[in-house]
């Protein structure tokens, strides 16, 4: 029985003339109004025009080969490859079995449960009678021991941009994409995970409780009430309170997309700017040595289960 690993990540358009139907897709085939689309097109123009997603996942996914020996496939949930153009791909390579990864640590039904689905329709749509693809879908993988090292080093390096004098003074803010608050009333394993996965990179780094914090960014703007603090609202008042240093550390992103390059490096820094303080940010763990040595890890422990 062949066996393979199946990378899934958002996704994101190739080119700005990509984008209205990289939209289209992300809203289930809705048309988009014309100011959205000028809006992600302007956003997408300030951070070079296109998303790295899909080379950064496509990097990862070639070093993860070499390490676990065995085929390793690339599926997009909103662009090119899809994740059914992967299961198909997987089908005509002859593979039975399938150990699918998100590439998002943290478990949130609306986030890996939305690729589950999209993958389990995919295999119902490719499969034929007595050749259906067996999957085992990763849930989570947020305490995994190299993902929180590497982003615990990527800390101290970016530490170091300030001067010695004023590194002790440095909060570090831990962040992850919030959801609409209406998940915690589901139970939604979210909220706790990527505190948890904070918590322990402070361990790591022998941070005091005083010397960080935890806040999620990238809410809409759409009427309903998202997973709070917001960072965009939690810099100014830092900075009320007398902060002046501030090094910022997403842990829910594992690969650099729109909501670090832009939400982060543009609009918060900006915000920074205009409050008087410095904002750093931490490199993405992206296709490092790192996030491989992860997801080696993870894919091995589900070999053996």
């Amino acid at each position: 029985m062949s066996d393979a690993v199946l990378l899934l990540a958002y996704g994101g358009p190739d080119s700005l003339d990509d984008i209205p139907a990289y939209l289209l897709d992300v809203r289930g085939g809705r048309e988009t109004p014309p100011r959205l689309l000028e809006e992600v097109t302007d956003r997408y123009r300030q951070i070079g025009g296109r998303s790295p997603l899909t080379e950064i996942t496509r990097g990862a996914a070639v070093r993860l080969q070499g390490a676990v020996g065995m085929p390793v496939y690339v599926g997009m949930r909103h662009w090119r490859p899809s994740i059914r153009e992967a299961v198909a791909r997987m089908a005509g390579d002859g593979i039975r079995r399938c150990i699918a990864v998100p590439m998002a640590p943290q478990s949130s039904e609306m986030s890996t449960g939305a690729y589950r689905a999209r993958l389990s329709e995919a295999v119902r749509e490719t499969s034929s009678p007595g050749r259906e693809l067996a999957v085992t879908f990763v849930e989570s993988w947020h305490t995994q021991p190299h993902y929180l090292e590497g982003i615990a080093a990527n800390v101290r390096e970016t530490l170091s941009r300030f001067p010695p004098d004023r590194r002790e003074g440095v909060l570090v803010i831990f962040t992850a994409h919030s959801l609409p608050a209406f998940i915690l009333e589901r139970g939604d394993p979210y909220p706790s995970q990527v505190r948890e996965t904070a918590s322990l990179v402070a361990e790591l780094l022998g941070l005091s409780a005083a010397r960080w914090t935890f806040s999620f960014q990238s809410a809409r703007q759409d009427g309903v009430p998202w997973l709070g603090p917001q960072i965009e609202a939690l810099v100014p008042e830092l900075a009320q309170a007398g902060g002046r240093d501030l090094l910022v550390a997403p842990v829910g992103f594992v690969a650099d997309n729109m909501e670090v390059l832009y939400d982060l490096d543009i609009g918060v820094r900006r915000i920074a700017r205009d409050v008087g303080v410095r904002l750093e940010r931490t490199p993405m763990l992206n296709d490092s040595l790192a996030l491989v040595n992860a997801l080696t890890d993870v894919v091995r422990s589900h070999l053996i289960s």
